[in-house]
């Protein structure tokens, strides 16, 4: 009994990993008729590519449009990382938040160009140069073998890698993508490798491996053209007249979603050539799938099922697409006879998702409320339309999130709608729907996900899904469904979200980071929210010893849910340095909470729920300032306005009415958040001014740009060339170039202790040419590379200054790092010694 269960959770793993992308879009689909035939051929190709690189936006979006629309391959993106290292130009969302987002970019994508989505459980810990960087923070061996699990799951007949396995990848993540990806095609197919994974799935070995290569690679054209004679290519520019697009006008749909990294793009038509350079497995002379059996000959047993599959193709009717669905039950019939095997079941998939979708049979299951907890009843509403005359009959329905069947027996005619309410109580034991490769806390370089499973997934599974038990012509149909959140906006109109599961009680401490910058005590305000009706309990702050918080405890009395109750606790430092942790924890009936609610939300995709952990990090710093008034203009985004807050900054975020010499000069310093100079276009209108303001003897602080698209190019007073330099290694060594310099001395005496602790990076863009009147402070290099001065660059223009930093403060102030709170206050704090405030300052001028 032991092992037929086994086999049967396999059998329903492999069809859910199969179908996800299908199950998880969150509106039930409503393909156009022309789409409905594309998925009528599709059955009959038995063909899959995978594609593979290491981040969200490296894919060749017209590449898997291709192959998953015009060649109709079950094409897969497995994208090595979630780019939680990326910036984001959508919110400020760093870390696992960015990795969340551009998660579900990707699912957007895959939904718009016809692929699907995998991952393995590396971490993008940012920008490395190489591949011995990376395979130093990644655990190789374990991404070795989530590549395997996907090849294996997947089972793709070529692969096709972004990057070449070395320097010209231009990112150590890149080539490790490509060198990962050559061992896992042999690995997979390796008995010996991860027999682990074997109880579940079978060995596997694709036919070949390319790389999407093209002149980028070659490094000119003349160097290219030496080559592309022994290139395999294939024409993406084809236009699809089923979906009225190009390949290019798809691809640039779909890449278009990834927003956070500010990749819109725009359509393409006419011809457009990929280059595939061979790698490993049997090269093939001039077509991708050469010597590759696309065909239902390549299943034993499977040509009555190609015939009648082909006989629905040929007699389809677009103004009556349920008429095929006798042959497609007849289709069903012969499949079922068939012994088990790999494409038995995706192709049983995705037949009784084209048999629903011919008949227009909309099935749907949408709760009251998006969000409950165990223990919790549901208000569930039902519907279920059938709007062909094919008879079909709802015999059950099984809520399988809570053991419930209801038998119901009802037909359904004719485009009449069958609807009904039905009270679920969640069961006590349904955990959080934590994303979960977030549920435990991993490394630098990894996510723990400890369930095989769960490897290579995009997200959860739905936290509740419904079956439909129907009836289809006297032959059984399983539709199953996830319970979803459905909203009318008044501007967007059908708004849809997943539904989750969360705790009873949240626990969110207002801010991430609370910085001591002296002896005086912080308010630490938690705000303790309600995830059902009547919770009652108490409050309190877990804090190391010689830290001390006033009150011990809080009660709490929430009569409804989402009810809210603001709690304060007075936390009072030790005395020196000292860097540690704060939790919340809520007590309720003797059972302790400690996670918050975060929501991201954004109109691109599906919104997000997450349960983080309710710490902050407290830092008791040795810390002076002179100067009290901050000027910032927000760029991309980020969180250092908060964290100078923190400090007892007084922060003022600039609007295009404050861009007036007189009222700048009330601050003591203006700050351009990142990337100000390339997302902020009416910079180029404000540049007289700031540098008058500095001139008149303010301090303008310019944090990190990128070298492109840049709203003005000369972006100091003096001339400096931004480049690609960077510093990788978040502990590479800091060097003083100019001890004696003021920045480094005053207020606080800044030393090489100052840079230790540093989060994911040193630094990046740094300039890497200027003229004379810049002063180089820092200067600081990855492992084997030239020394890189250019991250802080100090001018004198008139009576200010004007400081260049590529120094990556926007990770280091939120992430709470003493050094870098002291060294960027004296950035602010730059002449102010002798001079005092800026009003002081500003009195002199008058």
């Amino acid at each position: 009994m032991k092992k037929r269960l086994t086999f049967t959770l396999s059998l329903i793993a492999c069809l859910l990993f199969a179908s996800l992308p299908t199950i998880k879009a969150q509106a039930p689909a409503k393909p156009s008729a022309a789409k409905k035939l594309q998925d009528l051929k599709r059955l009959n190709v038995l063909g899959s590519v995978l594609y593979v690189a290491a981040h969200p936006d490296d894919e060749n979006t017209r590449l898997i449009a291709y192959m998953a629309n015009e060649k109709l391959y079950n094409t897969g993106y497995l994208s090595v990382t979630r780019g939680d290292g990326g910036q984001n130009l959508v919110g400020p969302e760093i870390r696992e938040g960015l990795g969340i987002i551009r998660t579900q970019e990707l699912l957007q994508a895959r939904r718009t160009d016809g692929g699907r989505q995998f991952f393995t459980r590396a971490n993008d810990f940012g920008y490395s140069k190489d591949s011995e960087e990376t395979f130093n923070i990644w655990d190789k061996e374990q991404v070795l073998a989530d590549m395997v699990w996907t090849i294996r799951k997947f089972r793709p007949d070529v692969m096709i890698t972004r990057f070449p396995p070395d320097e010209r990848a231009g990112h150590g993540q890149h080539a490790a993508s490509a060198i990962l990806a050559e061992e896992a095609f042999s690995a997979a197919a390796d008995p010996k490798r991860f027999p682990e994974q074997l109880k579940y799935v079978e060995v596997w070995q694709p036919k070949r491996l390319l790389w999407n290569t093209g002149v980028w690679s070659f490094g000119s054209q003349t160097e290219f053209d030496k080559y592309v004679d022994q290139l395999l290519k294939v024409d993406v520019g084809v236009y699809n007249p089923l979906l009225g697009k190009s390949y290019g006008e798809i691809a640039a749909e779909s890449r278009s979603m990834h927003k956070s990294q500010g990749f819109g793009a725009s359509g393409s038509r006419g011809t457009s050539l990929e280059y595939l350079q061979h790698t490993k497995g049997d090269k093939a002379a001039k077509d991708l799938f050469e010597g590759i059996n696309t065909s239902w000959s390549r299943v034993k047993g499977g040509e009555k099922v190609e015939k009648l599959f082909q006989q629905a193709i040929d007699s389809y009717d677009p103004t009556k697409p349920a008429a095929v669905v006798p042959t497609l039950i007849a289709a069903k019939k012969e499949l079922h006879k068939l012994p088990d095997s790999y494409w038995k079941r995706v192709k049983m998939e995705e037949l009784q998702d084209v048999m629903q979708n011919v008949m227009g049979l909309y099935l749907e299951v949408v709760a009251s409320d998006y969000a409950a907890a165990p223990g919790e009843p549901v208000n569930l509403q039902v519907e279920a339309i059938n709007r062909s005359s094919v008879p079909v009959s709802v015999i059950s329905i099984s809520y399988g999130f809570a053991s419930k069947d209801t038998t119901i027996n009802k037909q359904l005619q004719n485009n009449e709608p069958f609807k009904y309410g039905q009270m679920i109580t969640l069961p006590a034991g349904l955990t959080a729907s934590q994303p979960y490769w977030l549920k435990k806390a991993g490394t630098l370089g990894m996510f723990a996900v400890e369930d095989q499973q769960e490897v290579g997934m995009p997200e959860n599974a739905p936290a509740a899904r419904v079956t439909f038990n129907l009836d289809v012509a006297g032959e059984p149909l399983q539709v199953t469904v996830p319970v979803v959140y459905k909203r009318t906006d008044p501007v967007e109109g059908e708004v849809y979200r997943p539904f989750v599961v969360t705790p009873p009680v949240f626990v969110n401490i207002k801010e991430n980071v609370y910085m001591f910058a002296d002896q005086e005590p912080k308010q630490v305000q938690v705000l303790v929210k309600a995830g059902k009706a009547d919770i009652t309990g108490k409050v309190q702050l877990q804090l190391p010893k010689g830290w001390r918080a006033e009150p011990a405890s809080v009660p709490f009395n929430l009569k409804n849910k989402g009810a809210e109750q603001n709690i304060i606790f007075t936390v009072y430092p030790p005395k020196g340095q000292q860097e540690t942790e704060v939790q919340a924890i809520a007590t309720v009936e003797g059972k302790t909470y400690t996670h918050g609610l975060n929501e991201i939300n954004y109109s691109h995709i599906p919104s997000q729920v997450t349960f983080p952990d309710a710490k902050a990090k407290v830092v008791k710093l040795d810390l002076k300032k002179s100067g009290q008034k901050i000027g910032y203009v927000m760029g991309a985004g980020d969180d250092v306005p908060t964290s100078l807050q923190q400090i007892g900054y007084d922060v003022t975020m600039l609007k295009d009415e404050d861009m007036r010499l007189k009222y700048l000069q009330q601050f003591d310093a203006i700050i351009l958040g990142v990337r100000a100079y390339n997302t902020v276009d009416r910079l180029k209108h404000y540049q007289p001014t700031l540098m008058e303001y500095v001139k008149s003897g303010g301090n303008l602080i310019v944090q990190y740009n990128t070298n492109h698209s840049l709203v003005l190019q000369n972006v100091g007073p003096y001339p400096l060339k931004l480049s690609r330099d960077r510093v990788t290694v978040e502990g590479a060594e800091v060097r003083l170039l100019k001890p004696d310099h003021p920045i480094l001395n005053t207020p606080n005496k800044i030393t090489k202790k100052d840079f230790e602790g540093w989060v994911q990076e040193r630094g990046l863009y740094f300039p890497n040419e200027w003229s004379r009147e810049y002063e180089a402070i820092l200067s600081s290099n990855d492992p084997g590379e030239p020394a890189r001065d250019g991250g802080l660059l100090v001018a004198k223009y008139g009576k200010g200054n004007y400081i260049y930093t590529g120094y990556s403060w926007f990770r280091e102030l939120p992430a709470g790092v003493p050094g870098a709170y002291r060294l960027f206050a004296n950035m602010i704090s730059l002449g102010k010694n002798d001079t005092g405030s800026a009003s002081e300052a500003q009195n002199s001028i008058k």
